[in-house]
């Protein structure tokens, strides 16, 4: 036989294209178009329903950036339509080749109904069911958003409203009625399945011929000038081949309809509002007509919002939940960063999560949903596991530069040893159209052949684009049994789990963070969001224990319950994967610098208002100490007065142009640069800082990564730096018995630095305030502590533990961690001795090592202070930023976990009655034990929650002392239930409860008070 693939493959392109497709409508006729423009921002949809509205016509402008235009849309169906389906095409102004990033509308009733969305690829209402009477008037109005398209990676100022420009960005395309020629639309899915499955078939299958030979009796069969009349007859041709079954080891792939939204990204936080609601409305829309469809929505607070914004539409999609067609999955507030959120805003991302699933829904979630997120902490599987879930999801990591993950099912293994059941969809994308390249490409690329044989595929256009769509259920259905294909179910999420689970129980095991080995420059960029975030954890801590501390022990005081928890719940939304990681745009992270400040001021005043409610009336200085250890003999969370200072002083002398300091514990030598040449531990009689070298040794570099310039730094930034050493001036700002600084002013660029060195008495760190006013463009700005250790690994504070990463690059692997994240603090050390840097915001670092030619090893930590990347905010970081780190000679991991406490949590001092001690409600008695948080019970009973930790690494054992009298201690998951299995826990006649602790076991203990 001759081989016309080729010819066959090319008509029916052409025939598809140009007159198939067109022919789904057949007949239409144009609808009256008013308008009226929202002034400012989106108002309430009764108003916008009766706005005075202006006429208005197809081929009309409408929309400048981040504007609100409403439509009012009548007309009348043509009586001859009669017994036809019938629908109004309100084309916007769509790209279609870009489902999602633009306009989008929400269409509703005169009433306020909202019926569905307008988007790029579903841009059509039905009229009057399946077959209209003919002569129904029709009257629809359209909420329109005109979003600009901010998605070319260039530097813009469209990305905030203050700057943007006022032109119109939209051209009504269209607004007709029409008729919906259905068997030509299923015509139309027939070719499309068929013919993108063809093309994934090898040419050596016999299938492949099969299907080319259908598909050509079918476009014989069609009539060009009278397709309607003919797709029945055409898609007789096409029946056999589609009713053959798939092989009995065809791989399967569970689709769960999904729409990733981006709570902010390319858009404000006030527009994620609004896609969610249209998009929610499309899924119920499509769940009415397709009652097998099963849609899975994470992130509590999405529909949150829609609860609080859009009543009507939380109404239909909550009876959606109770009919199991509308899935809530994820159990996180939000999708959230894992790499820089704390621990114990993991904790609550977790708590209020699955609360708000389980008090509105009655749903227990059991998936962790994060598929987008910029790498995973180790931390995670314990956290999962101690929030009630156990199945975890995530797409990202296939976005890794380097190393292509081993595995798409597996036994995911935390720091601590738990474990948790994680599938990462080998379809490579959580926007599947359920073509049939990518589901070709899932069961190619699929990694557990022989073992197991399921994936799942998330399919539906997010971030605006409208979510799954009537087509991509065609599609499921004809590839549920078909030969060639994998075999397509639609299904929940936990379908899929547990039947992955049940196929493959011995999955292989990885252990520790996924690290992401791409966006690294998200550990930096707007320093001014993360430190926002950093510092309203270490603020909530504060609140939640002293306001706990104050409803225990004073008469009459209301622990402020509903502000905190409205307060934890504004952390955690910013602590989503596009703001905390500083990748969007500049009206994102404008609003949270103001967010974060009016957070501040709320929990400064819950903090205060506790504290002078347990100082009581005097005016003698109460000292309080938030941080988990003894601080100068105030117990850790209580407060009395300091005694006078028995340790010795701190000392200051000239030296070469700088300066030496010592207080008995370090000494550290300044020289004229202004450079620390000398950090000596007395008592180990060690120098920290590599001979030759200097520490806190300020480096700038070139920063214009291939892609992704918020996102990304590469490798190859490091091939250019300049050592920042020049002095504009070097002095002795303070000198006092308690403390010295010196204060070092320095330019460069555009920019000036100042910085202030103080050694403190009795402490064994050098504290380092760095004020910084910013004004480079596409610059690295790095603090380097060249250090004397020959270390093989570095541990990085992560969530309730630390990671250890190598120094080495021995494999693609190591090398690939080039930048890494750590919280509090990260600390290198040789057997007997190690040193730390601390920091109260910074979380990106990068650890190196070299061989000096007197034989020692330097391992050089360094600090990624400041970013300026110019897409999507063309003005990140730019302006003044107050940094704050400190070095530690000496310090042991332990010594690290304290120190890096003790920078986040300064103490307060607080006027109050003579003689007065606020003993803290626990006392731990060994240091490895550390207390996260200390709060009251989100069920209002009065019971008192504290969670703890092992910080070290190894087992720990001790004593938790309750300071009040205690009936019972229950060990809880997050959601401060009681946990299954737990041992249990009778508190002494002191209130002591023997506690032993795995290597960095989380212990939830719910104390009821007497």
């Amino acid at each position: 036989m001759h081989d016309d693939r080729s010819i066959v493959e090319h008509r029916l392109r052409r025939v598809l294209q140009e007159r198939v497709q067109p022919a789904v409508r057949s007949h239409s006729v144009p609808l009256t178009i008013e308008r009226w423009e929202a002034p400012g921002e989106p108002v309430p949809v009764a108003e916008g329903l009766a706005a005075g509205y202006e006429p208005a016509a197809a081929g009309d402008l409408w929309g400048p950036a981040w504007g609100t235009t409403w439509f009012r849309i009548t007309g009348r169906v043509p009586a001859e339509w009669a017994g036809r389906t019938v629908e109004a095409v309100l084309d916007l102004g769509f790209d279609r080749n870009m489902p999602g990033f633009q306009c989008e509308g929400l269409v509703y009733r005169p009433d306020g109904e909202a019926v569905k969305a307008l988007n790029p690829r579903n841009d059509w209402v039905r009229i009057g069911g399946d077959r209209v009477q003919g002569g129904e008037e029709v009257l629809l109005y359209v909420e329109a958003s005109s979003n600009p398209i901010l998605v070319d990676h260039a530097p813009t100022y469209e990305g905030d409203r203050l700057t943007a420009r006022q032109d119109p960005l939209y051209r009504i395309e269209r607004m007709d009625l029409a008729v919906f020629e259905t068997e030509v639309w299923e015509l139309v899915q027939d070719l499309e399945v068929l013919d993108s499955l063809m093309h994934q078939l090898s040419k050596a299958d016999a299938r492949r011929w099969e299907v080319l030979r259908a598909i050509e009796r079918c476009l014989d069969a069609v009539d060009l000038t009278d397709v309607a009349g003919t797709a029945a007859r055409a898609r007789t041709e096409l029946a056999e081949v589609l009713a053959a079954p798939a092989n009995r080891s065809a791989h399967r792939i569970s689709a769960v309809g999904h729409a990733h939204i981006d709570s902010a990204w390319l858009w404000p936080l006030r527009e994620t509002v609004r896609k969610v609601a249209r998009t929610s409305s499309n899924m119920v829309s499509l769940m009415d007509d397709h009652p097998e469809f099963v849609f899975a929505m994470s992130q509590a607070q999405q529909l949150a919002w829609i609860k609080e914004h859009r009543p009507e539409v939380f109404g239909a999609v909550k009876k959606k939940i109770a009919d199991g067609q509308f899935v809530p999955v994820g159990g996180m507030w939000v999708e959230s960063d894992t790499n820089m959120v704390g621990g114990e805003a993991m904790a609550r991302q977790f708590l209020y999560g699955k609360k708000f699933f389980l008090d509105e829904f009655g749903v227990e979630t059991h998936e962790v949903w994060l598929p987008d997120s910029f790498g995973y902490t180790a931390a995670m599987p314990q956290l999962v596991k101690l929030s009630g879930s156990k199945w975890f999801l995530t797409q990202k990591i296939s976005w890794s530069q380097v190393n292509k993950f081993p595995h798409h099912t597996f036994w995911w293994e935390g720091i601590d040893g738990t474990r948790v059941f994680t599938h990462f969809p080998p379809v490579d994308t959580y926007n599947s159209d359920l073509g049939g390249e990518q589901m070709a490409h899932a069961a190619r690329n699929y990694r557990e052949k022989g073992r197991g044989s399921r994936s799942l595929a998330p399919f539906g256009w997010g971030d605006g684009g409208g979510g799954p769509t009537r087509e991509m259920l065609a599609r499921a259905e004809r590839l549920r049994d078909l030969e060639g294909s994998p075999k397509v179910t639609v299904e929940k999420p936990s379908a899929f789990f547990a039947k992955a689970e049940a196929e493959y129980p011995d999955a292989p095991v990885w252990a520790g963070e996924l690290y992401l080995e791409l966006h690294r420059g998200t550990y930096t960029s707007q320093a001014k969001t993360k430190q926002g975030n950093r510092h309203s954890e270490s603020l909530l801590r504060e609140a939640e224990l002293w306001a706990s501390t104050a409803a225990v022990r004073v008469p009459g005081y209301a622990y402020p319950q509903a502000e905190l928890e409205r307060i934890w719940k504004t952390v955690l939304l910013h602590q989503f994967h596009d703001i905390l990681p500083g990748s969007s745009i500049a009206w994102v992270h404008r609003e949270a610098r103001e967010t974060y400040a009016r957070i501040r001021a709320e929990l400064e005043s819950i903090t205060v208002g506790a504290q002078t409610a347990l100082a009581g009336r005097g005016e003698e200085p109460l000292v309080f100490n938030s941080a988990p250890h003894d601080r100068r003999s105030v117990p850790a969370g209580g407060a009395s007065a300091v005694p006078v200072r028995t340790t010795e002083a701190v000392t200051v002398s000239a030296r070469d142009g700088g300066f030496e300091l010592a207080n008995g514990l370090l000494r550290i030598t300044v020289d004229s640069r202004g450079l620390v040449v000398s950090a000596y531990d007395v008592g180990a009689r060690r120098e920290a800082v590599a001979p030759g070298l200097a520490a806190n040794l300020l480096q700038i570099h070139p920063d214009f990564p291939n892609m992704w310039d918020a996102w990304d730094i590469d490798e190859f930034y490091r091939h250019n730096v300049t050592d920042l050493d020049g002095v504009d001036s070097l002095e002795l700002a303070v000198s006092t018995e308690e403390l010295a600084t010196i204060a070092v002013t320095r330019s460069f660029g555009e920019s000036t630095v100042t910085q202030r060195l103080t050694l403190r008495s009795g402490a064994k760190v050098l504290d380092i305030e760095t004020d910084v006013d910013w004004r480079e463009t596409e610059k690295f700005l790095k603090a380097a502590f060249p250090l004397d250790v020959k270390a093989e690994r570095s541990a990085a504070e992560t969530q309730f533990g630390h990671v250890f990463r190598a120094t080495h690059t021995n494999t693609s692997w190591e090398a690939a961690k080039f930048e890494i994240c750590a919280h509090r603090w990260i600390q290198v050390e040789e057997p007997g001795w190690g040193t730390a840097v601390v920091n109260d915001s910074t979380y990106g670092h990068d650890v190196t090592r070299d061989m000096r030619e007197d034989g020692g090893q330097t391992t050089t930590v360094r600090l990624s202070l400041l970013r300026a990347p110019r897409y999507p905010d063309p003005e990140t970081d730019q302006g003044t930023h107050r940094l704050r780190f400190a070095l530690a000679p000496g310090a042991t991991v332990t010594d690290a976990v304290r120190e890096g406490h003790w920078i986040n949590l300064p103490e307060r001092t607080v006027p109050g009655a003579p003689g007065t001690v606020v003993e803290p409600l626990f006392r731990v008695d060994d240091d490895r034990v550390v207390v996260e948080a200390v709060k009251l019970a989100e069920d209002g009973s009065g019971d008192v929650v504290v969670r703890l930790y092992e910080a070290a690494g190894g087992r720990a054992t001790g004593t938790l002392t309750a300071g009040f009298p205690a009936a019972s201690v229950t060990e809880t998951d997050l959601l401060e239930r009681p946990l299954a299995g737990s041992p249990s826990y009778a508190p002494g006649a002191d209130g002591g409860v023997e506690l032993e602790l795995r290597p960095f076991q989380i212990l939830t203990l719910r104390v009821a008070r007497a």
